[in-house]
C-alpha cells in the first residue's frame, strides 16, 4: 500500500472568516469550496503545495469547545517557508501575532504564532549555512 496524509481538519468557527484570513491574508490557495447542503467542504493549502487544510465550521459545543485547541495547547501546525525573514515580515504587516521572537534552533529558525482562532503554529526557515 502506498499512502501520504493529504489533509487534516481544521475546525474553525465559520468558513468565510478562515477563508478571509488564510487565503487574503497568509497567500493559501483556495482549492475547493463545494456547497453540501447544510455544510461546506472547503479545503486550501500553502502557497507552495503540502497538506491542505479542510476548514471544518464547527457544529455543537463540543467542536466549538475545540476551536483553537484541537492539540490541548501545543503547537498544532508547521509552515514551512524557504525565506523565514521575508515570510515572517509579511505575516507581521498581514496583522498575525507572534508569541515570540523569531529564534534559531538546530533544525532552522522558527518562530510560533497564532491564527485569529487561536491555533498555534510554527514558522520555520531552513538552517543557516
Amino acid at each position: 500500500m502506498t499512502s501520504r496524509i493529504s489533509a487534516l481538519a481544521l475546525v474553525v468557527p465559520d468558513y468565510d472568516e478562515a477563508l478571509a484570513f488564510y487565503v487574503g491574508k497568509l497567500g493559501f490557495r483556495q482549492v475547493e469550496d463545494i456547497d453540501q447542503g447544510r455544510k461546506r467542504w472547503v479545503t486550501v493549502e500553502p502557497s507552495g503545495g503540502g497538506v491542505r487544510l479542510v476548514l471544518a465550521r464547527a457544529e455543537g459545543a463540543a467542536q466549538v469547545a475545540s476551536i483553537g485547541n484541537q492539540a490541548g495547547g501545543r503547537v498544532f501546525l508547521f509552515l514551512q517557508t524557504d525565506d523565514f525573514t521575508r515570510d515572517h515580515a509579511a505575516m507581521l504587516a498581514a496583522g498575525v501575532v507572534f508569541e515570540e521572537a523569531p529564534r534559531h534552533e538546530v533544525y532552522g529558525s522558527v518562530a510560533v504564532w497564532r491564527d485569529p482562532f487561536g491555533n498555534r503554529w510554527d514558522l520555520i526557515g531552513p538552517r543557516a549555512g
